[in-house]
């Protein structure tokens, strides 16, 4: 609009000077933020709170920030996310279920209002670069496909670019994916080397390489939702073999190995119980010697898919260095619920089978271990291991209890943080995030 002109338009062009809008970089001095949100992944199950599985990356940001004990999500996917990225709850978000089990009533339709602004949204608006990668499962079911209305996929809320997956879980080597709003196809195959998180973790790198390449100044706001480490538990196999032999001493003697390892960590206060064993959680001892082959080799591929998940986000990380630019960048990792025990008792070949009450036989799966977290398998864990995978807490993902609503969270910003290595113990909610955000930021919501 012409008011806002601050050139000059004389009679001739040689009386007249031009003027350009300068490009809006946000706030002097605005941080970068990355939020990465992973899927499934138990109270217990970082190396850092207390587990022997290897997430260097996670250890690290936790050494050089902040490390919570307190924090609470919603206890399932696309409620925790809705809350993350509008500051609301999830009942206001219409978001009381996932989108799957959507049901046309007020606070559960899965339509989250336009009015509740997310957090893409208000920095795209103050000059920020918006990036989402991987899972998003927060459009309606009936949303989703080709012809569509894409009001309520990435790009209608507020994101740039995005390449991902829209529903509550996809398939590690064969995925659903979409590219900003259309449908693609994966570039490579399984047998040509191809996994889901290496994928996004490129194209992570890729849209910030664009941006620097073009606009130096302006920061970013990515989102970056892998998938890992909901089901199907799906790694290279280097990564699964790593584990072989390592969880043979069952999800008992595991779960008080890690109990140890936080109390001395000051993870949880010193008098903490370890909660019970829920009574249809079978002991280790008690399973015969080929349902302990069989649950153990599943927690093999899981940790594999969680050290491999780690390291993709390293090599995000490490690119963020080698722009020069981690200093200023505020990194949120967090788990979106507690570890899933939707594998069942036995855990799954095929975990849709035990969504569909379809039985599981241990001959067969035991027939097929060697093709656990490959592309022939859709596998889960036994919920042995999820209860284990929530230590201290009770129950699991999907439960209100805390080992469905307590997950870890760890915020890393070297410019900033004042006291790094430390363990805060306030209550914290997923709806703080983004109000969080926003003062650090000094941006107003509007």
């Amino acid at each position: 609009m012409t008011e806002n002109f601050q050139g000059t338009i004389g009679n001739t062009l040689s009386e007249s000077t031009p003027w350009w809008p300068e490009a809006d970089h946000g706030p002097t001095g605005a941080p970068n933020v990355i939020v990465v949100v992973l899927d499934d992944v138990g109270y217990a199950q970082f190396g850092c709170y207390g587990s022997d599985i290897a997430t260097p990356t996670f250890d690290r940001l936790a050494a050089g920030g902040l490390r919570y004990s307190n924090f609470h999500t919603t206890a399932l996917c696309s409620p925790t996310r809705a809350a993350l990225l509008s500051g609301r709850n999830h009942h206001s978000n219409s978001m009381a279920r996932i989108i799957e089990l959507a049901s046309g009533f007020p606070g559960y339709n899965s339509h989250i209002p336009h009015e509740n602004g997310f957090l893409s949204e208000i920095l795209r608006d103050a000059g920020y670069a918006t990036f989402a990668l991987g899972k998003w499962h927060l459009a309606p079911a009936t949303q989703t496909a080709a012809g569509s209305p894409k009001d309520k996929w990435p790009l209608g809320r507020g994101f740039e670019r995005f390449y991902g997956f829209l529903g509550g879980e996809t398939d590690q080597f064969a995925p659903d994916l979409v590219r900003d709003n259309s449908h693609v196809p994966p570039p490579r195959t399984p047998e040509e080397g191809y996994h889901l998180t290496e994928d996004i973790t490129d194209e992570a790198i890729g849209y910030l390489a664009d941006l620097r390449g073009s606009m130096q100044r302006r920061p970013f706001f990515m989102w970056f939702a892998p998938g890992a480490c909901h089901a199907p538990h799906q790694a290279p196999d280097s990564y699964i073999d790593a584990y072989r032999g390592h969880f043979d001493q069952g999800w008992d003697l595991w779960r008080e190995q890690v109990f140890a390892r936080q109390l001395a960590s000051g993870l949880v206060p010193e008098g903490t119980q370890l909660s019970s064993r829920p009574a249809w959680v079978p002991a280790w001892d008690s399973l015969s010697a080929d349902e302990q082959r069989l649950a153990a080799r599943m927690m093999e591929v899981y940790a594999g898919f969680l050290t491999h998940t780690d390291a993709q986000v390293g090599r995000l990380l490490d690119y963020v260095e080698r722009l020069g630019e981690a200093d200023n960048t505020i990194v949120i990792v967090l788990s979106d619920n507690g570890a899933s025990a939707e594998g069942g008792a036995a855990g799954s070949f095929n975990e849709l089978y035990f969504f569909n009450f379809v039985p599981e036989h241990l001959n067969e799966n035991l027939r097929r271990i060697d093709e656990l977290g490959g592309p022939r398998a859709n596998n889960h864990y036994p919920w042995g291991w999820a209860w284990a995978g929530n230590t201290p807490l009770k129950r699991f993902k999907r439960d209100t209890h805390e080992g469905g609503v307590t997950d870890p969270l760890i915020i890393s910003w070297p410019a900033a943080i004042a006291s790094p290595g430390t363990t805060p113990r306030r209550y914290v909610h997923a709806i703080d995030l983004m109000p969080t955000l926003l003062e650090l930021i000094g941006i107003e919501s509007p």
